[in-house]
């Protein structure tokens, strides 16, 4: 029998020439949700843009379905974890729209710096007003780049063609790489004090909401214009439009939002910002790159053959029925190392000891990878792309297995090795609670913990002394943010202490250096470990 692909929305016809050859192509309109069940019965793959909802009960509609594929980036309208209990494989186009996203950051830049938008504006409405709408040229400038991910690079390789000084904020990159681009990597403080223009390309965590604010408003240089292309939430709009009105900065190009859709904004009411829908992706190529990705791994999905771009553990191959309640301790594990490391780490080894180590758990090794990256790059990180990522930072992922006992049945250790010299190690075991598996951290850097690693978890070096745990309290409390588990450990008493708290909500940055400065953290850290 002909395998059934079903696509539920418009897709480029280079796209549906890739599948037809070889497979049955039916169409059903996604946003009937009745002809969707009804279509699913039959299919072996459905291919679906943001419109059409792959949930639960579509998963269970489908008894043949092997393939869900997103001809986009995200996977909102996709439940991942229906799919992968199912066995059916997720593909989505990860990289289809960075040469687009890149481009509206280059084209705000350019825009903010020349007027473009107000000069036409009051042109069209008929005022014939030169000397009013003088701009500035990029050209001999410093743009600073917020972010040397996938999408920060190519945002850099473009405006370095205008002839400027690129310096850029990534503690997640190593130097070396760095300057194979050209850039000069600086911390956050300098960049803001050195840039005429700045460009942001992070991801959303916990840690870069609100990463620009009033404080560091008030420390850019005169004049700078910046451009947020990335995500909304990571520059605070209002301190932005303060910060506009008293002329400190000079301009602003905006692409995204704190809440979208955005149809009102203190930013709207300036000559000097241009605003964008949220368009970064919004190229007839970017489309059309997303379709023939998808497409080419449905194929390769259906012809049981390696697909790149699978985004759940079926990617991996087969998973021993032992080693998989591991996966998400190794992955949660690289998370929090690379939230405790506080940077990209030179070498990294993954210590698995006990009975794990009886059966091939070298994708043990990828899940760590996985989590290491999660918060560092903008794209999605999956179990195949996690080593290019690793490749890409000049990072390298050991692991060692050891079959002699432990406390645990199983003990998974991230280790490893930072630039400055420094080693940092964190720790968990599953421990099997009835019908519940529960991850928990063991150590973190050197601290005995036993803490379960879930939720949004806060990490706090600092002197021991008295009163730490309340002052902390006090200032999440007065955030809103609820305190749900929290253990200190320490080496001894007046000693170096690390306290761990797992609260209800993010905390962004402002909250979190706050915190730090009240006790005088050494270091400060927030680790995301929620559900994706």
């Amino acid at each position: 029998m002909t395998p059934v692909v079903l696509i539920a929305e418009e897709l480029a016809p280079a796209a549906i020439d890739v599948l037809a050859h070889d497979f049955d192509v039916r169409h059903v309109d996604g946003t009937d949700r009745t002809a969707l069940l009804a279509a699913l019965a039959e299919a072996d793959a459905v291919i679906v843009r943001s419109a059409t909802q792959i949930d639960a009960e579509a998963i269970a509609a489908a008894p043949r379905l092997k393939v869900v594929a997103r001809a986009g980036v995200g996977l909102d309208n996709v439940e991942v974890p229906a799919a992968t209990a199912r066995g059916v494989m997720v593909v989505n186009a990860p990289t289809s729209n960075i040469v687009s996203a890149a481009e509206q950051a280059v084209a705000l830049l350019l825009a903010v710096a020349r007027n473009t938008a107000s000069a036409s504006a009051a042109l069209k409405a008929g005022e014939w007003k030169r000397s009013k709408y003088t701009g500035v040229e990029v050209q001999g400038k410093t743009v600073g780049v917020v972010g040397l991910g996938r999408i920060g690079v190519l945002f850099a390789q473009r405006i370095a063609a205008f002839g400027t000084r690129l310096i850029a904020y990534d503690p997640y990159v190593q130097p070396a790489r760095a300057a194979q681009l050209g850039v000069r990597l600086v911390g956050l403080d300098e960049l803001l004090r050195e840039s005429d223009f700045i460009s942001i390309h992070l991801p959303k965590t916990p840690e870069t909401v609100g990463l620009i604010g009033e404080k560091e408003l008030a420390i850019v240089k005169p004049g700078v214009r910046i451009v947020n292309a990335a995500r909304g939430g990571l520059i605070d709009e209002q301190a932005l439009a303060d910060a506009i009105a008293e002329g400190r900065v000079g301009g602003a190009g905006i692409d995204v939002y704190s809440k979208e859709p955005c149809t009102a904004s203190p930013l709207f009411a300036f000559d000097n910002v241009v605003a964008t829908p949220h368009l970064g992706a919004s190229t007839a190529e970017a489309q059309d790159k997303a379709g023939l990705a998808v497409a080419k791994s449905v194929k390769l999905a259906l012809q049981g053959e390696f697909v790149p771009d699978a985004v759940n553990v079926q990617a991996g191959g087969v998973v021993a029925e032992d080693v998989r309640p591991l996966l998400p301790l190794a992955e949660k594990l690289g998370k929090v190392f690379t939230a405790v490391a506080g940077g990209v780490a030179a070498s990294v080894t993954v210590e698995v000891r006990g009975e794990a180590v009886a059966n091939e758990v070298s994708v043990l090794k990828l899940a760590t990878t996985k989590g290491l990256f999660a918060s560092v790059v903008e794209e999605q990180v999956t179990y195949v792309n996690a080593p290019l990522f690793a490749a890409d930072r000049g990072v390298e992922v050991d692991l060692t297995t050891f079959a002699d006992s432990v406390d645990e049945p199983t003990l998974v250790t991230v280790r490893g090795a930072l630039p400055d010299g420094r080693t940092v190690s964190v720790s968990g075991t599953v421990v099997v609670s009835g019908t519940k598996e529960i991850i928990r951290l063991t150590e973190v850097d050197g601290f005995d913990i036993e803490l379960t690693a879930d939720g949004i978890l806060l990490f706090f070096r600092y002197v021991d002394r008295p009163g730490v745990v309340g002052a902390i309290g006090s200032i999440l409390g007065e955030s809103g943010v609820n305190i749900a588990a929290m253990q200190v450990a320490r080496r001894e008493a007046g000693g170096e202490a690390l306290m761990t708290l797992t609260v209800d909500s993010s905390v962004g940055a402002e909250v979190l250096t706050q915190s730090a400065d009240v006790i005088g953290a050494t270091a400060a850290s927030a680790a995301d470990l929620r559900e994706e």
